[in-house]
């Protein structure tokens, strides 16, 4: 079942240096539990295509759905989660305060936010952090405070956009893993943004390449891997070949322009 569903979209932002064109004739589907990357160059549309999901910008043309309603209309009904670039935990909030934050806001019981904070710690391996403060925790524990906060109300779609590109490979390593073995506990659908052609490779059912603006998808790919990936699944013949192929697709993108 189609849980995203874009078709013909185009988003155009007008600035004082004349209009600037995002996305151009998108379509795309992304079906229950799929985990899609897009990969392409910096400024191709990629985090904007996340961001129209989100309803946190607006098409100028085509249709976006998310689960069958409007973007709009998705997030009112807490469709989804969204873990920005950085963390942007409050240093003033412990780890357990900065997830309880969204479950505040929105009205849960007091008892029911201990309950979901206790639950996506664990399901972070962050169990026992949670008195600690943002500053007292690594770069990689913070981002999974934050994919844990994105989870404290169990939405359906979780959005990423670049999570881990600020870290270190050996943390970012480990953090793929351990986001491969969230999304298989959790089955989410996930939307996840990356300028890394390993990282997509590595976690996606489906990865989406895009062009340089304005940002057109130039080829999808279904991932043949197999569900169970251990990291030395990256030197295999079928891993090197899909990412040849998203290589040849980021260099397509750059030729058609």
């Amino acid at each position: 079942m189609s849980v995203i569903e874009a078709r013909g979209l185009n988003l155009t932002f007008q600035t004082n240096d004349g209009p600037v064109h995002a996305l151009k004739d998108v379509n795309l589907s992304i079906d229950r539990g799929e985990f899609v990357s897009f990969i392409g160059p910096s400024g191709c549309g990629k985090t904007t295509f996340l961001r129209c999901i989100a309803a946190l910008e607006q098409p100028t043309g085509g249709s976006l759905t998310v689960n069958g309603v409007s973007p709009e209309e998705a997030r009112r009904a807490r469709a989804y989660g969204y873990v920005f670039q950085a963390a942007g935990l409050y240093p003033w909030r412990t780890i357990a305060g900065n997830i309880k934050l969204p479950l505040e806001i929105m009205g849960f019981a007091r008892d029911e936010q201990e309950r979901r904070v206790n639950d996506v710690l664990q399901l972070v391996d962050l169990a026992g952090f949670g008195k600690k403060y943002p500053w007292q925790l690594s770069g990689g524990m913070q981002q999974r405070a934050s994919i844990a906060r994105a989870l404290a109300f169990d939405a359906d779609i979780l959005l990423m956009d670049e999570p881990f590109g600020a870290l270190d490979e050996i943390v970012r390593d480990h953090l793929n893993e351990q986001l491969l073995k969230l999304w298989a506990r959790t089955n989410k659908t996930i939307g996840f943004v990356t300028h890394s052609i390993p990282e997509a490779v590595y976690l996606s059912t489906k990865i989406v390449v895009m062009s340089p603006r304005p940002g057109r998808i130039t080829d999808v790919i279904d991932s043949p891997l197999p569900s169970e990936r251990p990291l030395d699944i990256r030197d295999s013949a079928e891993f090197i070949e899909i990412a040849h192929r998203v290589r040849e697709g980021l260099r397509a993108g750059h030729v058609d322009e």
